[in-house]
């Protein structure tokens, strides 16, 4: 079954965030994405639960091998499209909005052909 758009939201904020300060704590996700903390709460137990994070003792959240292989591909989907956009003239802004949306509804063979133009290794 295919991940939700929202579990790949999230592991990619966790992602973000880990990259930034090393560590994520739920305030930090609930702060970049813009959204409350019990939303987080809830989130994070859904993202335990499918077995895409863990916790540890002092509530930092942590990730599983496959957590963290979800949040990658994703975030390298987002930031591919976003790159597409911009060389397309979207302000960057822009590109990286419309990435989020459009990142989670493309099939592989569609995003695999995106991501050989924009890094240059297939031409129109």
């Amino acid at each position: 079954m295919e991940p939700l758009e929202s579990t790949e939201d999230y592991l990619e904020a966790i992602l973000r965030v880990k990259e930034k300060q090393n560590y994520v704590r739920s305030v930090d996700v609930a702060k970049l994405l813009k959204v409350s903390k019990p939303s987080v709460t809830y989130a994070t137990k859904r993202l335990r639960e499918s077995g895409y994070i863990t916790m540890d003792d002092n509530g930092m959240i942590l990730f599983t091998a496959a957590g963290e292989k979800l949040a990658i591909d994703t975030w390298t989907r987002h930031m591919t499209l976003a790159k597409l956009f911009m060389q397309l003239g979207v302000k960057e802004k822009q590109a990286l909005e419309d990435a989020c949306k459009v990142e989670h509804d493309l099939s592989e063979e569609t995003f695999k052909a995106i991501q050989k133009f924009v890094d240059g290794k297939q031409k129109f």
